[in-house]
């Protein structure tokens, strides 16, 4: 028998979800929480397998609560249900320890389903909720890759990474030794290096990358 502590601020919500759980022969509700600090005091005393854990609460919030329930019971499994589908939530949630991150429209029985996930090992996660996170990985390495530099700093530091000398450089790109010493200045402060030799292995990771 999985024992599943509900935690919503919403007295319907809680009544709902304790009823849903209810009609499942391998589940029961160990207990119902309003708060962030009851479902922390409920935790320590109940030991549920899971905790069902809403986000947004008055006083100590789901992510607060989630955490601090962890520290002192890690072996829990917290399953968040709420209605937060932002990346900043989700990833809270799950930097916190949660175990899975499901969002209120979910159909009853993918909660059922995700209730006993989390208990074999399975982390079940809202599509839309996985969506977000993508999203905001795939931002953080676009971000990544742009440049710090323009495009004739580029073009200076790819001859320094192939072994050119300034005076070459410069014969290149047309312009003055001065002027290529002024670009790799600003070349080593903005990739933070503090030589060629330094400055062409950050071009060969970066070319990696």
């Amino acid at each position: 028998m999985i024992r599943v502590l509900v935690v919503d601020d919403h007295a319907i919500v809680r009544r709902g979800l304790a009823d849903l759980i209810r009609t499942a022969a391998d589940l029961d509700v160990a207990g119902t929480a309003a708060d962030g600090a009851e479902a922390i005091a409920l935790a320590a005393d109940l030991g549920p397998d899971v905790v069902l854990m809403d986000l947004s609460m008055p006083g100590i919030d789901g992510v607060a609560a989630t955490a601090r329930i962890l520290a002192a019971r890690p072996e829990i499994n917290v399953l968040v249900l709420t209605s937060l589908g932002d990346q900043q939530s989700i990833n809270g949630a799950l930097e916190a320890g949660a175990r899975g991150y499901l969002l209120k429209h979910s159909e009853p029985e993918a909660i059922l389903a995700a209730i006993r996930e989390v208990c074999t090992g399975g982390s079940p996660l809202d599509p839309k909720a996985a969506r977000v996170l993508l999203d905001g990985r795939r931002a953080h390495v676009d971000t990544r890759r742009e440049s710090p530099l323009t495009a004739r700093e580029e073009q200076v530091l790819e001859m320094v990474a192939d072994g050119l000398a300034n005076k070459m450089i410069a014969r290149r790109l047309g312009i003055t030794e001065r002027t290529v010493k002024a670009h790799l200045t600003n070349v080593y402060q903005r990739i933070g290096v503090a030589d060629r030799t330094q400055a062409a292995l950050w071009v060969e990771r970066n070319r990696r990358s």
